[in-house]
């Protein structure tokens, strides 16, 4: 039996019993498992190699007499610890529960004397895989019990994490329906088409949001987009996003609501850095023209026969440097026509090997191709990023927005 001393142990000594000398069994190992045993009695210590020796089990154990020495060992530890609950310097559930929580990820097997095994299942109660009696154990419950627990651990860990998952996705669900909302256009002229796809390697949603509101005869279109990607990003584009329809419902003048909601990024933001970029359209019912105004947006491109990049003034984005009210840009929005408002994560897509970029100019390209092909409108935004995946050599990276706004009903 190999035996030799652990040099960062203290005076009485962490001991490795290498596994190799302690398997004796002519079967070949079907398992192996990182034992930390914590044990003071040198006999007891010895027992659980002996027992161990004869099994098909394959196992490394590092022996240590105290919690004082284990603490070395614990932070990390995957394998199995299997602790007396009476050493020298600790003992109960005070000792298993510094050790289940320094040792989060390992499973724990107590040993307890003949007398304490109702030590033992209030360990388990506690969180221990496992409780074993000494003088009551062979090899073989050793062995099984050794496994089980590891077993146990694992898939104890996996329903943690399937949990945490359905909490996550739960959330984003709401996120999403936050940043997503039912527009309001049953007076409108306008009909609409949305379409929101999460980036594929993003954590969250990000903070891509849009919405559509008609009042007192006029339709408002926004699109928005804060600056990072996470939950904060997250919670300000539904902030923004319900602020801005409140200011629409509320009344407050046309001129006046970017302006506002300025304000009320500045004052919600988590971070001073943090801004939006964003693109507000407004038409009046019974009008063909309608009015732009972009903050460090990407335009708006108009679909009739072709599709054409809608011109306007770009201002810096929302909290970047505020600017007061400037001429509106209008543009034609014939009936018939449909406009479509888009988040940068379909320009920053590649446009082919190499690091060149779609931009608006290649948007429009891949937008009038997808359509030649007899695309309809209702199934316009799938199409189209298919296509601009296609482009970019995978799925994109950032998240993707659009709100197609048909004059009259979409085709």
């Amino acid at each position: 039996m190999a035996v030799t001393d652990d040099p960062t142990a203290g005076s009485k000594g962490a001991r490795h019993l290498d596994g190799d000398a302690m398997t004796r069994s002519m079967a070949a190992p079907i398992e192996s498992v990182d034992v930390l045993l914590v044990e003071d009695d040198p006999q007891d210590a010895f027992l659980v190699e002996e027992l161990l020796a004869d099994t098909a089990l394959s196992v490394h154990i590092t022996w240590v007499a105290t919690l004082q020495e284990a603490r070395r060992h614990l932070p990390g530890f995957r394998g199995c610890v299997l602790l007396d609950l009476n050493l020298p310097d600790a003992g109960g559930m005070d000792l298993l529960r510094e050790v289940l929580t320094s040792a989060s990820s390992a499973a724990v097997v107590v040993l307890t004397g003949l007398n304490d095994e109702h030590e033992g299942a209030a360990a388990v109660a506690a969180g221990a895989q496992d409780y074993l009696v000494k003088g009551q154990v062979d090899g073989s419950l050793l062995a099984r019990s050794l496994r089980y627990s590891v077993e146990r651990r694992r898939s104890d860990e996996n329903a943690r994490q399937l949990r945490e998952a359905e909490l996550y996705a739960r959330e984003n669900m709401r996120l999403e329906r936050g940043l997503l909302p039912q527009v309001l256009l049953e007076r409108s002229p306008l009909s609409h088409r949305s379409f929101y796809r999460p980036g594929r390697k993003r954590a969250l949603v990000g903070g891509d949001f849009f919405d559509a509101v008609e009042k007192d005869g006029t339709t408002h279109v926004i699109i928005g987009d804060v600056s990072g990607h996470g939950p904060d990003e997250a919670a300000l584009g539904v902030s923004l996003r319900i602020a801005w329809r409140a200011l629409v419902m509320g009344g407050v003048p046309e001129t006046s609501l970017l302006p506002a909601l300025e304000e009320i990024l500045v004052s919600e933001r988590a971070q001073e850095e943090m801004y939006a970029t964003l693109c507000q359209v407004s038409l009046d019912t019974g009008s063909e023209s309608a009015r732009v105004r972009l903050f460090g947006h990407p335009p708006p491109l108009l679909i009739t026969d072709t599709v054409v990049e809608t011109k306007a003034t770009p201002r810096p984005p929302l909290g970047v440097f505020p600017e007061p009210e400037n001429e509106v840009e209008e543009f034609p929005f014939p009936r018939g026509a449909t406009l479509m408002l888009y988040t940068d994560g379909l320009v920053d897509a590649h446009a082919g090997e190499g690091a060149e970029r779609l931009g608006v100019e290649g948007l429009g390209r891949t937008l009038s191709t997808v359509l030649n092909r007899g695309v309809s409108i209702v199934d316009l935004p799938e199409r189209l990023v298919d296509e601009v995946e296609r482009y970019n050599g995978g799925p994109l990276q950032d998240d993707v927005a659009m709100l197609l706004v048909t004059h009259g009903d979409v085709g």
